[in-house]
């Protein structure tokens, strides 16, 4: 296996074939070329992590091609070879972006050390941007589960808004994928490459909030022993995701109104104001237009986050999306918790469209969830279903087996999963003894 790839520039073939020789016994694939218009073509084809080239070459100069390098191929790393008695060259190349520099005549001892660093930061920085890629494609729009006509309306609006930095409103119920739109709102837009910041307003009180949100100077306050950077500094340059904006305290709102209208803030406890370029995007399961009747809201804080409001599906309004969500999910926690599961029964995926989701994707995701640890089976099945399922219909019963041992079976399972395996506690849900419990265990060998 290769140690990685190398591509030597020179015009002295001697010198690169010696070169090369070298680098193969070490274990590396190594590439030539003898100017800059060659070298070229090969990094467009080529995934390259170490460059060797020499200063003086035939179409340009190894310094100056060093900068250009870099600039389209961050991860790349650079060693420049300089003629002896020109190592400022090799200073200037260091200023460019390269990694070293080498005097043409070292020895081994001192090349292959200096390659081998140069291929492991390279690697490294290939990973760390194999990794972001994964990670920042997760939240594309391309991976928004659905095809029911009311998701596809609201991906749609989305993606036309995500092109430019207006303020958005994401408006749904807890659960409904709200912060996943928000991702991928900032993905699709100018600002993917910059921090995107998600900041729930539920979590924390006033106080709190505010240092959170905003920063403080040291000695703001009794805890406030050094300088703290707020999250809309944090995001500066990209987005700042506010969820559950209703539970923004109404001291703190006048605060973010002027961030929105001037692009600016104070730190708690500093006279000094704080410019950023920031892009907000609000969500909220409230009604925000009640909140600003009940006196718990700005206007003019909703008018200025409303300048383009996305409504999300519930659930139970896309209910056709259940199953794609529900295999979705199935595919991410199978592998997770060992289990060989490929897909779930028809009366599995029934109980599921017929159920009242009251906490969305969310609650989907933990039932799917707890449903794979359940399961014995190679398909999911009612009997891994929580207690209250079994009251959702027809579907959530084994249609095969319906005698009235069976059902009282089936019962007794799912109260003991319900009452996660204590059996005093599922004896008193079901209303019967404790002794009557453990024989009914044993009857019917559960």
């Amino acid at each position: 296996m290769s140690k990685g790839q190398i591509l030597i520039i020179d015009d002295e073939e001697q010198l690169r074939k010696l070169l090369g020789r070298l680098l193969l016994l070490e274990g590396y694939n190594i590439l030539e070329a003898g100017n800059i218009k060659a070298a070229g073509k090969l990094l467009e084809k080529e995934e390259v992590q170490v460059v060797l080239s020499d200063v003086k070459l035939p179409d340009g100069n190894g310094v100056q091609f060093t900068s250009e390098l870099k600039h389209q191929y961050p991860e790349t790393e650079v060693i420049v070879l300089t003629a002896y008695g020109n190592i400022a060259d090799g200073v200037q190349a260091i200023k460019n972006g390269a990694f070293d520099y080498l005097t043409k005549g070292d020895d081994n001892n001192r090349i292959l050390p200096l390659v081998s660093k140069a291929m492991d930061k390279a690697q490294l920085q290939f990973r760390i941007r194999s990794l972001e890629n994964k990670i920042g494609s997760k939240y594309d729009f391309g991976n928004i589960i659905g095809q029911s006509k009311e998701i596809k309306e609201a991906v749609a609006v989305a993606e036309k808004v995500a092109a430019t930095d207006v303020t958005v409103l994401l408006l749904g119920e807890t659960g409904s994928g709200k912060e996943v739109f928000a991702q991928a709102i900032h993905r699709a837009s100018s600002r993917r490459s910059q921090p995107f910041v998600a900041v729930n307003c539920s979590a924390f009180g006033r106080e709190i909030l505010e240092s959170e949100l905003f920063g403080h100077k040291a000695g703001a306050f009794t805890s406030a022993v050094k300088d703290k950077k707020g999250f809309l500094e944090e995001a500066h340059n990209g987005t700042i995701f506010l969820d559950e904006i209703g539970e923004m305290a109404i001291e703190l709102q006048a605060k973010l109104l002027r961030v929105l209208e001037t692009q600016e803030f104070y730190k708690v406890g500093d006279s000094k104001p704080i410019k950023v370029n920031i892009r907000i995007i609000a969500a909220t399961n409230r009604e925000l237009e009640k909140e600003i009747e009940a006196g718990h809201f700005r206007a003019d804080l909703y008018y200025r986050l409303s300048a383009f409001q996305i409504k999300l599906p519930s659930l139970n309004e896309r209910s056709k999306d259940i199953p794609l969500l529900a295999q979705f999910f199935l595919q991410q926690f199978a592998p997770k918790n060992g289990k060989k599961i490929t897909g779930m029964t028809e009366a599995f995926s029934k109980a599921l469209q017929q159920h009242n989701w009251k906490g969305n994707i969310r609650e989907l995701r933990n039932v799917i969830e707890r449903a794979v640890i359940l399961a014995d089976a190679t398909e999911l099945d009612t009997d891994s279903l929580p207690f209250e399922f079994q009251f959702a219909g027809p579907a959530a019963v084994n249609h095969s087996s319906l005698t009235l041992a069976d059902v009282e079976k089936q019962h007794i399972i799912r109260v003991l999963q319900f009452a996660k395996g204590n059996k005093t506690k599922a004896a008193e849900l079901m209303q019967i003894g404790l002794t009557t419990l453990y024989n009914k265990i044993k009857e019917y060998n559960i």
